[in-house]
């Protein structure tokens, strides 16, 4: 048994209150990591640059080994406290969130824009879905499936026989989270995770780490029990223990399909679900009116955040009768809109992540560009700032169009039917979802029965996501799915009792 008390002696510097440091020291904020539901400080840093001026905006305490193991333990001892939380708890402390959320809103959105380069918009925006996601984690805690009557007596030898089914938390749970939604994707980590009852470990993105830790800042001041979570920046190499480590009883991810599928085969016996990469298209068909609420949609699903979402739109397929005056819309509106700083509420597209992600897209385009791509519009690179792009005629071998952008560019192409069209989108290797706009019912369904994806979104854009909504995808985009009742699941399993009468 492992106990924080200990861990004192360790790092003498916990803090005694209970609250995340956010001092400033020569204008830098510090903020602690969370090991055992406690703020520490290792005396170890992570510097958190602001993603448009490059200026160092905090440091966060990273984790060492002894940080990582005291952790572990500690979720491992805290699995029985967390089981033992009766309904009515855990939605107390996930309103406690809610309500604490609302109050520094205006805290988190400058965190996003500072830290992810998040356009103002889309950071209110993401502040409010972290707020849904913990309020219906919230309601779902009263709702779930807590089990069944199954009948037994199926043959003469069962007779007599009566079952019962219940869920139980899976126990302590891994969970890694992305840089491109810092609060709303942990959140839908944290939160199924409390609702579930399982005691978790966090790693944050290292890009974006502030988001993770203000959200367990929040945690700190409620009733869950001592070791119930941890959140630690830590290097990757360190971080590899929460993909092995078989103490955990599961390994939640999002991010690469290229990561996620490797952490995936050296995971162990623990139940694995991967959040991975996407290739999103959306198709349009005749019958669609071309106007500009959907040239807006299109233009905000493939370039918002940089197009650093991975339901980003990537490819447009348009009916080849409609497609010049959609082609044609697109770049009037296009001609407007340009990469600029997030701070502004009238930005779309502020900066990508890093650098090395803006000269790696760079490189992808030149190559297109080099095999007979066309330059619609953008193209130009000026640090992070990438200008929105729009192609035509790419090669689908190429990377640009195979693999997942991650930046702002979308490929505009022509099909000839809607089964051609359905066809082209499942031709990728990645299928998280797709948008379609027809108003025929037919092909509504049929869209339905043969996309090879996990969502299929109907007169809108692939990047519509609401946070209850089963999310995620197949092929080598993921495994498993996120939303807080599927994720609950995920974190359950089902113990069966037999009575004999």
């Amino acid at each position: 048994m492992h106990d924080i008390e200990n861990f004192k002696n360790v790092y003498p510097w916990i803090l005694q209150d209970n609250k995340m440091v956010a001092r400033s020291t020569q204008q830098t904020k510090e903020y602690a990591l969370y090991v055992a539901g406690q703020a520490v400080q290792t005396g170890e840093w992570l510097e958190v640059k602001h993603k448009y001026n490059h200026e160092l905006y905090a440091r966060v305490a990273l984790a060492d080994a002894n940080t990582l193991e005291q952790a572990i333990q500690s979720a491992v001892d805290a699995e029985a406290e967390m089981a033992a939380l009766e309904p009515f708890q855990k939605q107390k402390i996930l309103l406690h969130c809610v309500r604490r959320f609302r109050e520094i809103h205006e805290e988190l959105t400058e965190i996003l824009i500072a830290e992810g380069g998040k356009p103002r918009k889309a950071a209110e925006a993401e502040v409010e879905r972290l707020i849904n996601t913990f309020q219906i984690a919230a309601d779902a805690v009263t709702q779930v499936d807590q089990g069944r009557m199954l009948p037994l007596a199926v043959t003469a030898a069962a007779s007599g026989y009566q079952g019962i089914v219940k869920q139980v938390p899976i126990g302590a749970v891994s969970l890694i989270s992305p840089f491109n939604f810092p609060l709303n994707l942990t959140a839908h980590k944290i939160a199924p995770a409390i609702a579930a009852g399982c005691p978790f470990v966090l790693k944050p993105p290292s890009l974006t780490p502030i988001s993770a830790l203000k959200i367990a800042e929040i945690l700190a001041e409620t009733d869950l029990p001592r070791g119930a979570f941890s959140v630690l920046p830590c290097p990757r190499e360190l971080a590899d223990l929460l993909v092995t480590d078989e103490r955990f009883k599961l390994l939640s991810f999002t991010g690469s399909d290229a990561v996620g599928w490797d952490m995936k085969a050296r995971a162990g016996r623990k139940k694995v679900v991967l959040e991975l990469g996407g290739n999103a298209a959306v198709m349009i068909e005749p019958d669609t009116e071309i106007n500009d609420a959907l040239i807006n949609r299109l233009i905000g699903g493939a370039y918002n955040h940089a197009g650093q979402v991975c339901i980003s739109v990537q490819r447009i397929l348009v009916h080849q009768q409609i497609y010049t005056e959609v082609k044609d819309k697109l770049l009037a509106k296009l001609k407007t809109i340009k990469a600029a700083d997030p701070n502004l509420s009238t930005t779309l597209v502020g900066p990508m992540i890093k650098e090395d992600e803006a000269k790696r897209l760079k490189k992808w385009l030149d190559k297109a560009v080099k095999k007979d791509a066309k330059i619609l519009i953008g193209g130009e690179l000026n640090g992070v700032m990438f200008a929105p792009t729009l192609l035509e005629n790419v090669d689908h071998s190429l990377e640009i169009y195979r693999d997942e952008a991650f930046g702002p560019v979308a490929i505009l192409e022509a099909y000839a039917d809607f089964e051609s069209g359905i066809a082209c989108i499942n031709r990728s290797r990645f299928g998280l979802q797709a948008g379609v706009y027809t108003q025929n019912l037919n092909k509504m369904l049929y869209a339905w029965d043969h996309l090879h994806v996990g969502g299929v979104i109907i007169n809108d854009i692939p990047s519509f996501r609401v946070d209850n909504m089963p999310y995620g995808g197949v092929k080598d985009s993921g495994l498993g799915r996120e939303g807080i009742q599927s994720a609950i699941r995920d974190m359950q399993e089902e113990r069966m009792l037999v009575i004999k009468a």
